[in-house]
């Protein structure tokens, strides 16, 4: 069962998906949820089933205080890294939120001072507390729903299915075709260096 609160009720839990991806943003949720809200599903969104998810998704939506979701895209990340771009789409996701929380509730161990909020990192948060597990529900949502309009342009790569994550299927399509504009140029794509002719 995951916990409601930390210390405050309006506290907003936040975290982010996409950060081991060849391709495509890291998306970042913040979500602040009421103090009567309850649900047996909600988990952390690797643990439930995409159709769960989806079906968890408009529920948080309309049951929340107030929540936000932003994208950071693979430019900004390829300029700043992955880690600082994944704390900075949870900082844009909390200026989305219409009320300033009293706490912040960070899944991992990595976070950056937001404003004048106080912030506690929680290892594994997502599975701990309900506002990281719904935050991490909504950043896995919208970015899978991210990932299959993209793989409309480039069905080659699969991204509906794999969303960007460095599967067998996705590097042998990488081998074959190269990379995107939506391929992220600062990871190494392929496992092992590929030798140039000369």
């Amino acid at each position: 069962m995951l916990k409601k609160w930390y210390k405050f009720t309006d506290e907003a839990g936040t975290d982010e998906a996409g950060r081991g991806c060849l391709a495509g943003p890291v998306t970042a949720g913040a979500i602040i949820l009421p103090e009567d809200f309850h649900n047996e599903v909600l988990n952390d969104s690797k643990q439930l089933t995409e159709l769960k998810r989806e079906h968890l998704r408009p529920l948080l939506e309309d049951h929340a205080v107030c929540y936000s979701v932003c994208h950071v895209f693979e430019q900004e990340i390829d300029s700043i890294n992955i880690l600082n771009a994944s704390i900075l789409a949870m900082h844009r996701a909390l200026d989305g939120l219409e009320t300033t929380p009293s706490l912040i509730l960070v899944d991992g161990n990595r976070f950056k001072p937001y404003k004048n909020v106080a912030y506690e990192c929680i290892i594994k948060g997502d599975g701990k507390f309900m506002s990281i597990a719904a935050a991490s529900v909504l950043a896995k949502t919208y970015r899978d729903e991210y990932m299959a309009q993209i793989h409309e342009e480039y069905p080659m790569y699969n991204w509906k299915k794999n969303k960007g994550y460095p599967t067998k299927e996705h590097r042998e399509a990488i081998k074959k075709y190269g990379i995107t504009k939506y391929h992220r140029k600062s990871f190494r794509q392929l496992p092992e260096q590929l030798t140039l002719d000369f």
